[in-house]
Order: structure tokens, then sequence, then C-alpha cells
């Protein structure tokens, strides 16, 4: 803790303008503040967080444990991004009620509609526990032990930690394990399906223009916080009410100019800028290209059948929208770590850090760790090669394989925990699964499985692949695997019915069982053990190193990494140069749409009352000169997790809701370039403009608090 007191000390006095980071909002006062003040802010650092009283972050809470969201009125309106939204729009949809493509609004509270598993957790404090957490930790040998104790201790401070019988304590660390904050939460568990725009506004563009800017993306939609008539977390029930949130955004209908001020708030996912260079090296080399290439060939499949058949294109927009995103997102992530030659930079870098080692008289306690870095690496790389591939191939873009493995999993706990076991968690995967068969169809996975057992056999390193993969027939085996019950819901319940002993028997007898089997068993004894001995290792080195580079590098801005926990991330309204005659402006425009608009198209179409609102100019008060505005870009550092965040202005106003990032500025979950990164958001005065103009859902308006 006292090294982390003087970082924050010397930071302070390096107080100069600058921009990127994600931090923690507790933290702001001091260096934060009055860099947020000099790019413009007028509010305080106690106005988005104290303890004691309401504040920006009593409105921004996670959304269902991926997104961001915030509160937009003081009857629970919730506003997040459409495709936050997407598995939930879908889930209401069928063919004669086509939400996807027609839209959905609900003109009552009565027509607003329950999505079972839906939660929305909001941060009621935050606290220091580093100490608590790190004692006895130090004197301890082995990484595995300080791992284990570190654990028993957040176990025990977890517990400990006064709390409201409803909320819940979560500890998370911070600068790779040398700090660690408890959050206490407050999660709703009743989420109400309010409205969204069809997939033509608020997914238009699709995967063409996913990662792009310019951007005319409508990507929002909204749902309703319920409570108990207490205004306390409860399930679902017919009987409860609005929550009153202790905070919720102004929005503001003024809009933006260039170099304003804007914060976004948020729970960033992850991201890794402090990795050495070998590591990054390893990403932009093997790793992302592998990953890269298995969902290239995933998503081809997918997208042939959903242009063919509109059944199937409902069943699996959500899944292909998913598989999609990171696909596009690493291919830019390896351009964008190319083009600012970010490994080159790190090792500029690793040199200084060496460099200062030396001159602070501290090679015996940091001098090791660039060296073991490289060997680690160097050792890890088929394990993590390996690893990638087996993950994407089978659990992540191959459905049927993935229902194999959490079956092959049921059977270990049989062999590991006993007979009791095993039912509790086979009735709980019974309990689970129908909504997975609801969008399951055997034809598309088949082939999805066809194409990329092809490009494990091949690509995988041989020296971990199973000899019944080798020289396999792709063809031949998607035909016998596909034979297996797992393929129907009524299927895997035949297979699992009966006690232990008669089940596995049953499994043992299915092809497409023993084939995941086979390949499961050979990931878990030849791969998973030495990858986690070495990444254990990695582990460790990493926590040294960001240790050193704190202590090494007082004059340098030390944000840590996001870990999904509440974060601020602040700059200023800009657009970018991404190449060389290129030049994109800040914002984006109704004209926009309009030019990109392709009749027909399921990426370009445009709902005919949207083109007659742009030719009459009907934007009511959210236009501006005669246009309407649709989206901006601004410098916040965002990350996965981000998505529907809040985009404030700088009284604290929202402006916008944060949906995505340039592709030429992925990278910056590894290496943030304060020249091209930037975050897309889509204007407040365009959501306004959807929900009132377009959709008439008036009463939604009213609920909100408009600024002008």
């Amino acid at each position: 803790m006292k090294l982390l007191r003087l970082v924050l000390l010397l930071l302070v006095f390096n107080a100069s303008a600058q921009q990127g980071g994600m931090w923690v909002p507790s933290l702001l006062r001091g260096m934060n503040e009055s860099e947020m003040k000099k790019l413009g802010m007028k509010i305080s650092a106690a106005d988005i967080y104290d303890a004691n009283k309401p504040g920006i972050k009593d409105a921004v809470p996670q959304f269902n444990g991926g997104c961001t969201a915030e509160m937009i009125s003081p009857k629970g309106l919730l506003l997040t991004n459409h495709h936050c939204g997407f598995e939930q729009i879908q889930s209401h949809s069928t063919i004669d009620h086509d939400y996807l493509t027609d839209g959905f609004w609900a003109m009552t509270m009565e027509e607003e509609l329950p999505n079972p598993g839906v939660v929305v957790s909001f941060i009621v404090k935050i606290e220091d526990v580093t100490t608590q957490v790190l004692d006895g930790v130090a004197s301890l040998g082995s990484e595995a032990e300080k791992q284990k104790k570190i654990q028993d201790n957040i176990t025990a401070v977890t517990a400990s930690f006064p709390k409201e019988k409803w909320q819940e304590n979560r500890i998370r660390t911070f600068y790779d394990g040398n700090q660690y904050l408890l959050f206490v939460t407050e999660t709703f568990k009743d989420i109400r399906l309010v409205g969204a725009p069809p997939s033509s506004i608020g997914k238009f563009g699709s995967d063409t223009d996913n990662w792009v800017w310019p951007r005319h993306t409508g990507d929002f939609s909204i749902f309703r916080v319920y409570a108990g008539k207490d205004n306390r977390p409860a399930e679902y029930s017919k009987d409860n009410v609005p929550y009153v949130p202790k905070h919720y955004f102004p929005v503001s209908i003024k809009g933006m100019k260039e170099n304003d001020f804007t914060m976004v708030m948020g729970y960033p996912g992850r991201t890794t800028e402090y990795l050495p260079a070998v590591a990054v090296e390893q990403i932009v080399n093997d790793l992302d290209p592998a990953r890269i290439g298995v969902r290239d060939a995933a998503l081809k499949v997918q997208d042939g059948f959903m242009r063919a058949d509109k059944a199937i294109k409902i069943q699996y927009a959500a899944k292909y929208a998913s598989v999609a995103n990171y696909w596009k997102k690493w291919i830019g992530e390896v351009k964008g770590l190319k083009k600012s030659n970010a490994v080159a930079i790190k090792r500029q870098k690793e040199e200084a850090f060496k460099k200062n080692i030396a001159i602070a008289g501290k090679q015996n306690q940091y001098g090791h760790l660039l060296p073991e870095f490289e060997k680690a690496y160097q050792d890890i790389a088929p394990y993590a090669l390996s690893r990638d591939y087996f993950q994407e191939v089978f659990l992540r873009n191959t459905e049927l394989t993935l229902v194999g493995y959490q079956v092959y999993q049921l059977t270990q706990v049989y062999q590991n925990k006993g007979e009791q076991a095993f039912n509790d968690r086979k009735a709980n995967m019974l309990a689970n699964t129908p909504e997975f068969y609801k969008d399951f169809n055997k034809v598309v996975d088949q082939k999805v499985f066809e194409q990329l057992i092809d490009i494990y056999a091949k690509k995988a390193p041989q020296q971990f692949l199973p000899e019944s993969l080798k020289n396999a027939d792709a063809q031949k085996l998607a035909t016998e695997v596909y034979t297996s019950k797992l393929v129907s819901y009524d299927g895997l319940k035949e297979l699992l019915d009966g006690d232990a002993k008669t089940v596995m028997a049953k499994l043992a007898a299915d092809k497409g069982f023993a084939f995941m089997q086979s390949v499961s068993e050979n990931y878990l004894q030849r791969i998973v053990p030495k990858y986690d001995e070495i990444n254990l290792k990695i582990t460790g080195l990493q926590r040294t190193y960001m240790k050193a580079i704190l202590e090494m590098s007082p004059n340098d801005r030390i944000f840590p990494d996001a870990n999904s926990t509440l974060r601020v991330t602040y700059g200023k309204v800009k657009g970018y140069k991404p190449a060389d005659a290129v030049t994109y402006g800040a914002f984006t425009y109704l004209d926009g749409v309009m030019e990109k608009y392709i009749p027909g198209d399921y990426e370009f179409d445009v709902p005919k009352k949207l083109i007659e609102l742009y030719n009459n100019k009907d934007y009511g008060p959210y236009g501006v000169n005669g246009r309407m505005p649709v989206c901006f870009i601004g410098t916040n550092h965002t990350t996965g997790g981000n998505s529907g965040s809040p985009a404030l202005d700088a009284k604290g106003n929202l402006v916008g809701l944060n949906f995505d990032r340039v592709w030429e500025g992925t990278m910056s979950d590894i290496y943030y370039d304060p020249e091209i990164c930037r975050n897309i958001m889509v204007d407040l005065r365009y959501v306004l403009f959807v929900i009132d103009k377009f959709a008439g859902c008036r009463r939604l308006i009213d609920e909100m608090k408009i600024v002008k």
C-alpha cells in the first residue's frame, strides 16, 4: 500500500491534461480530477463518486454481466445498446412477431416484456482491502501457495465485510495483484423490455460497418428495472413496481462540438496494457490469426444459411453477431498493433526499464523479469495455440461439441464426486438447455463442424493432436458425429435418463459423445496442465513486473487494466486521421444513412417511415440546422463491456450512448494510441428522435428530464 500511495502522490504532480486510461471512480480526486477540469469538466469528482451520498455512479449499472446501462428516468427506465439487448429482443421474436425486423415498443407499462435470467447490478460502495487480502502472502515461497492464500483471504474478507442482506460483496484485483478493491453491489432481477428499434436502425450497417467509422447505427434498446414495493431487488412478480433509482441522468439535446469534454462510465471487460513485448508479438503473429481463421470459416457457413432461410436468420442472428464481433475486432487489433509498431515501442520501453533498474540498483530484485518472460512465453507458445484452437473450435463456434463437452464434464462430476453430485448437475443441465435447443439447427451446425474440424486437424500444433484426427476425413467424421442423440433436447433427455451407471453406458454408445470425450481428454491431459503450470509462472512474473513499473515510472500515467469493474474514462470529441490523405470528422448525420441505403439489403435497408421523416426534415426538437445527428466519436479509452455506457457532457448530462470503437484503434486493449483510438457513440438526440418521431412512443420521452 505504501508503494501505491507513493505512486498516487507522484502522479498528482504530473497533472498535464492528457487522455486515455480507465480510472476507478472512487480514486479520481487529485491528478484525474485536475486533468478532467483542464479538459473542460464542470462537475467535481465527488459528483461522480461519493460513498455517502447519491451520485453519477448510482445511475450506471452493469447490464446482464457483460454490458453497461444507464438510468434515464425516476421510474426505472434503463438505456443500453441494441446489441446488448439483442438476445432478449430475439427471444421474444417469432416469424409472426419479428421484433428484430419490425422493432418493439410497449405503449403502456402493462405491455413491457419480462426477461427471466436478465440482471442489472449497481455499485453501492468501493473499499480498498489490499492489506487484508495480501496479509501473510509475501512470506510464502511458491506462486501456487501465494495464490491459495490470496483466495483464502478474499473469501474471508468477502464474508466479513458489512453489507445489507440483499447486497453482495465482490473483490477484484488491480495492477496485476498489487491492489485489491471490494465492491458492495445490489442486483435487480426483474428487467422488462420496453422498446427497441428495428434492426434496420439498431443494427444498421450490421457486420460491414461493425468497428467502422463513419457509423450510422441507432444502437440502443430500452428496458425497465422493477423492484419490490420496498424498492429493493426482487424476483419477477406482477406485483413489482418500477425501481426508483438513487440518481438518473438528465438528457441533453444541446449537442456536442469538436473538442468538447466527454466522459464515459462503464464496466470495461479486459485490457492488457502492460504485457511485455514478447507476449504482444505472440498475439499478433500466432494467437489472433488462429482465432480469426476459425471464426471466418464459421461465419461463412452461417451467413450462407441465414441469407437463404428467414427462420434460420432469426435462430442465428444473435449468435452470428456475437461470433462476428470479436472476429472483426481481432482483425483490426492485428492491423492496429502492426501500424502503431506496438511491439517495437514496447521493446524500447523495456530497454529504458532495464536502464532504470540499473540506475536504481535493483537488478537483483527486477533484473530477471524480462529474460524470464522471454523463456516463459516461448515455452507456453504451442500450449497457448492449442488451447485457443480447442476453445474456438469446440467450445465457442460449434454448438453440438459445446453440449458434448458439458456432458463430458457431467461424467467427471460422477467420477470425482459421486452419484448425488451427478444427479444435481444433471438436473441443472436439463433445466437450462431447452432455450439452447430452441435456436439450434443441426444442418447448420454440422456444416460448421465439418469446416472447423478440418482447420483443427491441419493447423493446431500437431504434437498434441489426437490420433483420431490425424488424416481425418472431415465430412465423414461430421456425418458420424451428428448421428448423436445430442442434436436434440429429447435426445439429450433420453441419454441422461436413469441412474449414473445407466447414463454412462448410454453415453459410451453415442458416437457424438464418444468423439467429444476423446478430444476433451486429450485436451485436459496433454494441453491444460502444462499451460496452467507455465501461465501460473507468468502470472507471478506479471505481478512483480507491474510492481516494478509502478516503482520505476513514477511520472507515467499508470491506470489499472480493465477487469469488468466500474471505470471512468475521459477525453474530447475529436476526429482523426487513420491513413495518409484520409481525415474523418467527428460527427455523422441521417444524410449518411440515406447515402448507404440499399433497398432490401439485410445490412443497409432503411424503414419507410424513416425515409419519410428524412424527406420531410421532420426531426422535431432533435435536429440541428436542418440535419439529424446520428453518431459521434471521442478519445475516450473503451473496450468490450463499455457497450451501452453513458457518454456525458461537462455537466454530467447524458449526450451519447457508447457502442463501439473505430477499427484502426481496436488494439487499444493492448496498446492505446491517442492519435487513432476513438470510441463511437450514438447521439442521444437520434435516440430521442427514433423514440418520439419514428416510434411515436411519447410516454417514454415524458418520463425523462430533457435539458435544452
